[in-house]
């Protein structure tokens, strides 16, 4: 946990006072739960301290928090968490509260934070997905440093949601069971061809690879994650059996047997959906199929979304989106063949790989800082953590395994491969 004992040498000027006023107002609202707000010279509790979340805490550093909250939203409260004006034990808990009582916090954005949002706006269609700005999109995220992702991850450096098979299963057991269910999903065997767009580190290359005999072509256009790949697969033996490229899924070529990509459509952009299911269909033979795991967000959500510069855009992955499962499935219908036949949400799953990635990225932090990474991106990622975890765990945001196929195959998911549990804890024995 951050230390947030400082505490804010003045009572603020005139302005802060005004705005801290307008805030505590706002979040009165609270339905669900309250906040116990220090800032060293006075506390005060608003909202409905009988709801599910209870009392929780948090400590403001800096009378500058409620500038930011009235002046950006919910955009403006991880600015000032990244800046260190504020802090609690547990800041996933602070965002589940707000998404559940969401109109509050919508309240302060309509404010004067709304004359924010074109220039936001704007910033982010100049982060377009084109073949040029995808590369500095996936550079500006994905190529921090295999070490920094090193520091959090788990060995198989894995940065999307296990599955975890049961409750004690390591976040390695949870990984390896998410590789290799998508795999069986596929019904892989050693006849297949399988194309991966979007390798990360190399896990689901040599999955599929050293455990189902599949011949293997994966790509990325992070040319960090391109030379991991390389010598893992090296290191595995696997030279023979996995290729991996450097190529935008756009001027791929070839014909493949399946397809699978985890979690890499958040970085296509919404503009480009239809263009990726339609290279999909262009690469796959007839009958082939293609697995997903895919971040999404509710259907009712999802124009607002798009239209919405949040933290992770603003700051963590530039040119990001989340596609609804509506959206993915009316882009696929629009430009090419392929037809939905399976889907399987897991979204209590990828809290729970939140929730774990976080405390490793908090007990490691003096490893970060010491190798050389300021602090301030230390905070940026804990706060985008908690930000995820909380949207997962409130259902806002979920994870799903998608498989489309080509016309020329009825395919149904392996009868022994059972459902993934809706909660990996169970609703008695979730973490606090």
């Amino acid at each position: 946990m951050s230390s947030f004992s400082t505490i804010p040498s003045r009572r603020g000027s005139i302005l802060q006072r005004m705005l801290r006023g307008r805030v505590l107002q706002r979040l009165t609202g609270l339905q669900h739960g309250a906040l116990c707000i220090r800032d060293g010279h006075s506390e005060i509790t608003v909202g409905n301290a009988d709801g599910p979340f209870g009392t929780l805490q948090l400590q403001v550093r800096n009378w500058q928090f409620f500038v930011a909250l009235s002046l950006r939203g919910a955009l403006g409260a991880g600015e000032s968490f990244v800046a260190g004006h504020w802090g609690c034990a547990e800041p996933a808990q602070i965002v589940r509260l707000l998404l559940r009582d969401r109109s509050v916090l919508q309240g302060v954005d309509r404010g004067i934070s709304r004359w924010c949002k074109p220039l936001l706006q704007l910033g982010h269609a100049l982060r377009r997905n084109t073949r040029t700005g995808s590369r500095k999109n996936i550079a500006a995220h994905y190529d921090l440093g295999d070490d920094f992702f090193a520091l959090f991850l788990d060995d198989s450096m894995t940065y999307s949601s296990a599955v975890f098979p049961h409750r004690d299963a390591s976040m390695a057991e949870g990984q390896q069971h998410k590789l290799r269910r998508l795999c069986q999903k596929l019904a892989l065997s050693p006849r297949d061809h399988l194309l991966e767009i979007g390798s990360g580190w190399g896990s689901m290359a040599v999955t599929a690879g050293r455990d189902f005999g599949a011949r293997v072509t994966t790509t990325t256009i992070s040319a960090r994650q391109l030379r991991a790949v390389r010598e893992r697969v090296l290191a595995a033996g696997l030279a023979g059996r996995v290729e991996a490229l450097g190529s935008d899924y756009r001027d791929l070529q070839g014909q493949y047997d399946k397809i699978v990509s985890v979690e890499m459509i958040e970085a296509v952009g919404h503009h480009y959906l239809p263009t990726f299911f339609r290279r999909c269909s262009e690469l796959l033979r007839p009958g082939g199929v293609v697995a997903m795991q895919a971040i999404t967000i509710a259907d009712q959500h999802y124009e607002q979304a798009l239209r919405r510069v949040d933290f992770i855009k603003r700051y963590v992955f530039p040119g990001s989106f989340i596609p609804s499962v509506t959206a993915l499935v009316d882009a696929a219908t629009l430009a090419s063949d392929l037809r939905l036949c399976h889907l399987e949400d897991f979204g209590q799953h990828y809290a729970e790989t939140l929730r774990r990635w976080r405390l490793q990225l908090q007990k490691n932090t003096d490893a970060i800082l010491q190798a050389g990474y300021p602090g301030s991106l230390v905070r940026t990622w804990e706060w985008y953590l908690a930000y995820c975890e909380g949207g997962f765990a409130e259902g806002y945001l979920g994870v799903a395994q998608l498989l489309f196929a080509r016309p020329g195959i009825t395919l149904s998911v392996p009868a022994a491969l059972p459902q993934v549990a809706a909660d990996p804890y169970g609703p008695a024995a979730r973490p606090a």
